[in-house]
């Protein structure tokens, strides 16, 4: 598989009252086809959210930004262009960052959380200078993480409940 350079190519979910932050790494091939954030049928994200917020897991982008938004979780990713084979964080080069900065200054975030190794790595070294927020690692929802069944991975998420 040959490296691809990509864009993201589509907005972040927030609003002013946004207190919690979650980011990806990149949106998957899957995701960028469908436009919106974890769209591989097999990514938990959805399923963790949904189950840890006690709602019915959101179908349409317009459920998904509702249950989010109602939770006032804003959802992002880290980088906003890398060169990158598939959908493999593992090959992820040449990054250029998103500006978390833009949404910190209209929001009310205290915490960030990291979807995954590879994003907290990836925070770490590229918007942790600039937010001074540490993020929390979580693992990630990716079905390439088969390590972790929904049951554990909805354990370790539940720490986005807690109050800062």
């Amino acid at each position: 598989m040959e490296y691809e350079h990509i864009v993201h190519s589509f907005e972040p979910v927030y609003d002013k009252a946004s207190e919690i932050l979650i980011l990806g790494t990149l949106p998957s091939v899957k995701s960028r086809e469908n436009n919106f954030y974890y769209g591989h049928k097999q990514n938990r994200f959805w399923k963790v959210l949904a189950t840890l917020l006690k709602e019915p897991v959101p179908d349409t982008i317009e459920e998904k930004k509702a249950m989010l938004l109602a939770r006032r979780i804003a959802l992002w990713d880290v980088i906003q262009s890398c060169d990158i084979k598939g959908s493999s964080d593992s090959s992820i080069k040449n990054v250029q960052p998103t500006d978390i900065g833009m949404i910190l200054e209209k929001t009310n975030i205290t915490r960030i959380y990291a979807n995954g190794n590879k994003a907290g790595q990836l925070y770490k070294r590229y918007q942790f200078p600039v937010t001074g927020i540490e993020a929390m690692v979580l693992p990630s929802t990716s079905p390439a993480n088969a390590a972790w069944s929904l049951e554990r991975l909805c354990e370790a998420w539940h720490v986005i409940l807690e109050q800062g």
